[in-house]
């Protein structure tokens, strides 16, 4: 009889044999490869952490003993043990959340799924429940091995070590992936531990030993080989700055092994202070399909054949994929071009470039702020760095865009990935923060290809500056065919479209073209004009869109991006500084967090559907909708002096 369906929360575990725990686990794993299959989601994560997710509710307490996962992907195996098992809508509208979801369950209690926050948290949850006499209480923090890559997971270590008396509990779980495998030279030494006879040797000594001894025995065992000195130490090889630190390192222990997972653990809670326990995993564990997958062992799958792993889904051309194929070419014509990520070569489409230029390819980990103030450093080398982020990842590093880059006038291009609505990734992946935020930076300038011969084009321009930040955006997906201009204005906008009379200005930002127009199309048939452009380089504003606003009756904006302080507020400041009235609506997303759904029911619940967007510009046009149109035959120019229109 299966055991899984009777597990409906952590305590069911407790009457289960070591043997039906490891059924258990078998369970999962074929779980987790049925439903994932059809839905998509993270896979490869979350079949490693399988005997490490029961251990860890078999020994600890949630929800009054907190996890805390880092990153939230790796947390599947933790919902279907707290009650959550019927993933057929998982990362779909009205379905379990694709990360820890608060609204979910009380067991869930950081949304985050941006890595290296967990040991802050937990450092910070720590410290409250000491402080409001619930010191009896542990705190989880499960790490894995990519988020140790980033700068915050060193700062909480240095906080936590400072004031170790309370019962905190760091699990590593290293499986040697990010996304991919994990660089830099802490990863550089667990793949020594992982790889090395001694280790194989340490771990049959250790098992020997964990069933020889006695309880106390094991505590003695464990606690001479501790010592987050010895820990940190082993990362970096410099025992002389970690020697201060003081937390307890318990490992390295089989992460797939649940006798010595359970062990190691219990020795950990009883500890009463912090301790890290280092579990080696292997991601994809059970599926021989991830297992051969040597990109990322199924990191993040689409629908999928669950028998062979072939994905059902072919698609068509990617914006990442455009994007590839052009930072190759610019590659080929300019040797001080080099590119940047933060652990996610392949996702941002950086491979190619790295098989074609090995040596012109820095990979950071995930690690965003060091990756843009060491791009400045690059720029000020003479080279020029192509800096490639998902968008929502952008804003971990707005302090180093503003003052190592663009204070020091450094040319360097942003590329970001997935920007705007994403979908079923949920409010932490949405890309739809970074038009608001990364305007305000001084001579910045961000461009919004409409199509992928815009994006190669935007690219050619971006790095040719050398004195500013660049930005170039695009959403996730699908690119659309190119859409061609009608006419190219001077200062490099592209007009669309143009109706029979100047009512309504469309400014549309990026892939907002193909919505502008089928706007346009609708307005026609009502009888009002409707000019459609693509600044194509949002920002700055250009003068020529200052001069067709002056000519129209109204101005509408279309960004995926939020409305507040978007490129549509933008754009009404400079109209008003030219002393142009003209009424500007700005449409886009509202300053809200937005939950996991597909992009067309996100827009659709912003309002951004051609069908809305006309109604509401036919009602404008009439008058009977704010803010109104101007009546036809008015001038757009406020009748005072400059001093005066402020």
């Amino acid at each position: 009889m299966p055991i899984l369906p009777s597990i409906s929360g952590p305590r069911d575990l407790d009457g289960l044999s070591t043997e039906q725990l490891e059924e258990l686990a078998t369970e999962i794993r074929a779980f987790l490869v049925e439903n994932v299959s059809r839905t998509g989601g993270h896979l490869g994560p979350n079949l490693g952490v399988v005997e490490l997710t029961i251990a860890l509710h078999r020994v600890f307490s949630s929800p009054e003993d907190p996890f805390i996962f880092d990153t939230g992907h790796q947390s599947y195996v933790h919902k279907l043990l707290t009650g959550r098992q019927d993933f057929s809508g998982l990362r779909v509208r009205g379905g379990l959340a694709g990360y820890p979801q608060r609204a979910e369950s009380p067991h869930d209690v950081v949304e985050s799924s941006h890595a290296s926050s967990s040991l802050s948290w937990a450092d910070g949850v720590s410290r409250a429940l000491t402080a409001t006499g619930r010191a009896d209480r542990h705190v989880v923090a499960v790490v894995g091995d990519g988020a140790l890559t980033g700068g915050m997971t060193w700062e909480a270590l240095n906080n936590i070590s400072d004031d170790n008396d309370r019962n905190l509990v760091i699990v590593v779980n290293d499986n040697g992936r990010s996304y991919a495998p994990t660089i830099g030279g802490m990863s550089r030494y667990l793949n020594r531990v992982r790889t090395a006879a001694a280790y194989k040797d340490l771990h049959n000594r250790s098992d020997r030993l964990f069933r020889a001894f006695g309880p106390v025995g094991r505590a003695v065992f464990r606690g001479v080989r501790g010592g987050t000195h010895g820990f940190l130490s082993r990362f970096t090889n410099n025992e002389a700055l970690y020697s201060n630190l003081d937390i307890k390192y318990l490992g390295p222990v089989d992460g797939h092994d649940l006798p010595a997972l359970l062990e190691t653990l219990e020795l950990a809670k009883s500890y009463g202070a912090p301790v890290i326990v280092h579990a080696i995993t292997e991601k994809g564990r059970g599926y021989q399909p991830a297992r051969d997958d040597d990109a990322d062992q199924f990191h993040a799958v689409g629908r999928i054949d669950p028998t062979t792993g072939e994905t059902l889904s072919s698609g068509g051309r990617g914006w990442t994929d455009v994007f590839s194929e052009a930072l190759v070419s610019v590659g080929e014509q300019r040797e001080d071009v080099i590119a940047m990520t933060a652990a996610m070569l392949r996702p941002t489409g950086l491979a190619p470039f790295a098989e074609r230029f090995p040596d012109r390819v820095y990979d950071v980990g995930i690690a965003e702020q060091h990756a843009v103030a060491s791009a400045a450093g690059l720029a000020f080398g003479g080279l020029h760095p192509v800096v490639a982020l998902y968008a929502t990842f952008m804003g971990r590093a707005f302090d180093q865009v503003l003052m190592d880059v663009a204070l020091h006038r450094a040319g360097v291009t942003f590329v970001l990935d997935r920007a705007g609505v994403t979908g079923p990734d949920g409010p932490s992946h949405h890309g739809m923060w970074d038009l608001a935020m990364l305007q305000i930076v001084p001579h910045i300038r961000i461009a919004a290809p409409r199509d992928g011969a815009r994006l190669t084009e935007a690219l050619d321009e971006a790095v040719a500056v050398s004195d500013a930040p660049t930005v170039i955006r695009f959403p996730k997906g699908e690119v659309a065919e190119d859409l061609p201009a009608i006419e190219r204005l001077e200062d490099g906008v592209d007009v669309l479209a143009r109706g029979e009379s100047e009512d309504v200005l469309i400014v549309a930002i990026g892939p907002f073209a193909e919505l502008a127009l089928d706007v346009a199309d609708r307005l026609r048939a009502q009888g009002i004009g409707a000019t459609v452009i693509d600044p194509r380089w949002a920002i700055p504003v250009q003068p020529s869109i200052v001069e067709l606003a002056r000519h129209h009756r109204l101005v509408i904006t279309l960004e995926d991006g939020i409305r507040v302080g978007g490129i549509g507020t933008r754009v009404r400041q400079v109209l008003r500084e030219a002393g142009i009235d003209t009424a500007v609506d700005e449409l886009g997303l509202p300053d809200e967090f937005i939950d996991h759904a597909s992009r067309d029911q996100i827009l659709a619940d912003a309002g951004l559907t051609a069908p809305k967007i006309a109604q509401d510009i036919v009602s404008q046009v009439l008058g009977t909708r704010i803010p109104k149109a101007r009546h036809a035959g008015e001038t757009g120019t406020i009748d005072l002096p400059l001093h005066e229109r402020r």
